[in-house]
């Protein structure tokens, strides 16, 4: 009876040790399970969280490149370009579902490529204000001078017709030329706008006996296709008119023909066509246009 009785008991301590055992096990493995269940939710978190936060960079740069484009700058085309690959990225990332990390230097290099192109913009604007201050200063005194041209021409075509012989001193043969020169110092003629390095600008003073002999000034004046006065831009006032020139062409007059050439250097000239103009004091007498391609 007492074995019976000590049988029993061994055998319900191995049932409670069995038990026992599968109780912890059970709990470590819940344990585990949690564990893991909290570590997925951690990463999935972490990455809706970075994508968000590489989406903001990229809708921020693209609204900087948007209110830089509306400007219409020079600069907008490339904008326009880098503004697309900022776009596209976009469009990459939202449809990616895992680790957004391996898109951070490239969205790094688009930060760092605004940053560039947005100071080159902002110096481009303040270029382009300034420019546009002295093309309007010029266009204005452009424009008097211009006003003036036309009544001092329709004057000269009236006294034409009733002075047949006077005092006055004719300018003639006007003619201008663009030049190339060469290391060696020779001039070659060129209608190109990109070759050319100086005009030569040439005119004759006619004979005339009872003209005042003596040294004589003649104001050039070149406009090019910008409406833009080449060469020494000095402004010089006749009573109430102004008159801005290229340079001044000092003649020794003897009453007898005198062929005058003048070089007016420069560089970057602009393509199309150019008006030369020479004043004697305020008086236009002569002109003459020509056209660089």
């Amino acid at each position: 009876m007492e074995d019976q009785q000590n049988n029993s008991n061994s055998s319900l301590k191995i049932i409670i040790g069995v038990l026992a055992l599968l109780l912890v096990g059970s709990l470590y493995y819940i344990y585990k399970i949690s564990t893991e269940a909290e570590q997925v939710q951690t990463v999935l978190t972490t990455t809706v969280s970075e994508k968000e936060s590489v989406m903001k960079d990229l809708q921020e740069l693209k609204a900087t490149y948007d209110a830089a484009i509306a400007e219409n700058t020079s600069m907008s085309e490339e904008l326009v370009k880098e503004r697309d690959k900022v776009v596209k990225l976009m469009n990459d990332i939202d449809k990616s579902k895992g680790d957004v990390s391996k898109y951070k230097s490239e969205v790094s290099k688009l930060q760092n490529n605004m940053k560039a192109l947005m100071a080159e913009n902002d110096v481009l604007k303040k270029q382009n204000k300034t420019l546009t201050i002295q093309r309007d200063s010029t266009v204005v005194v452009l424009g008097e001078a211009k006003k003036y041209n036309e009544v001092l021409v329709g004057q000269n075509e009236d006294l034409s017709k009733t002075v047949e012989k006077g005092s006055k001193l004719t300018v003639l043969n006007m003619q201008t030329a663009a030049y190339k020169i060469r290391s060696s110092g020779k001039q070659i003629a060129t209608d190109k706008a990109g070759r050319a390095d100086v005009l030569k600008i040439s005119f004759t003073i006619a004979e005339n006996q009872i003209a005042k002999s003596g040294d004589k000034e003649y104001y050039v004046q070149v406009i090019d296709s910008k409406s833009n006065v080449l060469g020494d831009k000095q402004t010089v006032n006749f009573g109430d008119k102004l008159l801005t020139y290229s340079f001044i062409s000092k003649v020794k007059y003897e009453n007898k023909t005198v062929n005058v050439t003048e070089d007016l250097p420069g560089k970057d000239f602009a393509k199309g066509t150019y008006f030369v103009n020479v004043f004697d004091k305020s008086e236009l007498v002569s002109k003459t246009s020509f056209t660089l391609k």
